[in-house]
């Protein structure tokens, strides 16, 4: 194979893996990502390195793989990135890292995130772990959230020496990594439990079932047990509903609840007692990467599974290796489609959609082109579940229960480029201050705050 053209990724078969819940993608073994590495050019002005949110040595961390040192290779990109085996496996690579590939001026860029998930397996089969702080700086700071944001957020700070506990509201740590992305992309046991691990390795202290806000309030947090500073990285777990006609029937879910059961309450597995309600025909509406989430679940539980979209496949804001793992896997796509009703029968339940088809007009506030409903292009979709994928806006509770802590008109933390929130010593990231957005922009967030904090406490 030439230099122009990337080392394949293997993968299971569509037909195989529609029917089943383990990682679709296989990840290269040592031969395939020392062949791949090799095609690094290792620029003197990296521009891949600006593309990453969390700024990865990336051609240092490749270098280390061309010469098969994967333990300083690991070294390398743990300095930077608390989860490399998740960042190499659901990061946008494409749009950032990669995008910025010199290789892929005239042929294939250089496949930087599978050489980081490569590296980041072969850490953990290899017991090797991140280096911690040679010697505590006294300071004690309190982590809101064990998403992404929380948990890059505490990583940093342990290493830097500073005493750091987590306060997770669910049962299990890991925030969307554990109940919103699923086992098919990211492994729970194999990959998310072992970063956690890895983080709780530098000395952090996870304590869960604890609401922020109910259990305890952050003022107390502060007030009554010492802790020097706050970061709120508690997401965006609140759903938004188009607000048509039938969205209280049975049958329609949020994305957020459906994909919950399925990912933390293991609804998809015989051996767990807590099924979810899934019907034979179901419309996912929404076209992110939440809502190709929600319909390969869908799929995987057996249902015949439409995405309807009121834009085209040039404005799908999923990743594009994700709406080609759907159609592969047989996702319908009914796009420029509108929903404007949901049907119910004499019981309550779901019975149909009622849809519009659109056209693209002008631009919007956001540069994609608006959508325009056609008159008297109304149809019924026969479906019997509804899964609503239209995004998320943070949970109110901790805002409306802290002093000081100004919220924006879409109920998002306010704070400046650091961090830092309207009440002094809290600071605040991903996607509690952003709105719903990716696991790697809520790591760069937790990691500039990190830094934020560490020069208000003078450390």
């Amino acid at each position: 194979m030439d230099n122009m053209t990337r080392i394949p990724v293997r993968e299971q078969e569509p037909s195989v893996r529609a029917r089943n819940f383990d990682e679709v993608c296989l990840g290269y073994n040592l031969e395939e990502a020392t062949a791949e590495a090799a095609r690094c050019l290792n620029c003197k002005n990296p521009k891949c390195v600006t593309g990453c949110p969390v700024n990865i040595d990336i051609p240092g961390f490749i270098s280390k793989v061309k010469e098969g040192d994967i333990k300083e290779a690991y070294n390398v990109i743990s300095k930077y990135s608390a989860l490399p085996a998740v960042c190499g496996r659901v990061c946008p690579q494409e749009s950032q890292c990669e995008a910025q590939c010199v290789r892929g001026i005239k042929g294939d860029a250089v496949s930087i995130g599978k050489l980081e998930r490569f590296v980041a397996d072969s850490a953990k089969e290899a017991g090797i772990k991140p280096q911690g702080a040679d010697k505590k700086n006294g300071k004690k700071v309190a982590v809101i959230g064990s998403g992404p944001a929380g948990l890059t957020c505490a990583g940093d700070l342990a290493k830097a020496g500073c005493d750091v506990t987590i306060f997770e509201a669910l049962h299990e740590a890991g925030g969307v990594l554990v109940y919103g992305i699923p086992e098919f992309r990211l492994p729970k046991e194999r990959v998310v439990k072992a970063e956690i691990e890895n983080v709780k390795s530098l000395g952090v202290k996870i304590e869960t079932n604890c609401i922020v806000g109910k259990s305890v309030t952050i003022d107390e947090l502060m007030e009554k047990e010492g802790f020097d500073a706050v970061f709120i990285g508690s997401g965006a777990g609140l759903p938004k509903f188009m607000g048509i006609p039938g969205e209280s029937a049975n049958g329609v879910f949020s994305a957020n609840e459906y994909l919950t059961r399925s990912n933390l309450m293991k609804a998809f597995s015989d051996d767990y007692d807590t099924p979810i309600y899934y019907g034979k025909k179901v419309a996912v509406v929404g076209g992110g990467n939440v809502a190709m989430d929600a319909a390969r679940t869908a799929l995987r539980l057996g249902a015949e599974v439409h995405i309807v979209y009121r834009r085209s496949e040039e404005e799908l804001p999923a990743r594009v290796e994700e709406v080609h793992h759907a159609k592969q896997e047989g996702i319908i796509f009914n796009l420029l489609t509108n929903p404007v009703e949901i049907l119910e029968d004499e019981k309550g339940y779901v019975c149909g959609i009622k849809c519009i088809k659109c056209e693209l007009g002008e631009p919007d506030a956001s540069g994609r082109r608006s959508p325009v409903e056609v008159p008297g292009s109304e149809f019924v979709m026969d479906v019997d579940t509804v899964i609503m994928s239209l995004g998320t806006s943070p949970n109110p509770l901790i805002s409306s229960t802290t002093e000081g802590l100004e919220v924006s008109r879409r109920g998002c933390l306010v704070a400046d480029e650091a961090g830092a929130t309207t009440k002094k010593g809290v600071f605040a990231g991903g996607d509690a201050v952003t709105g719903a957005a990716t696991v790697i922009l809520a790591m760069g967030a937790g990691k500039t705050a990190a830094k934020a904090i560490l020069e208000y406490l003078g450390v």
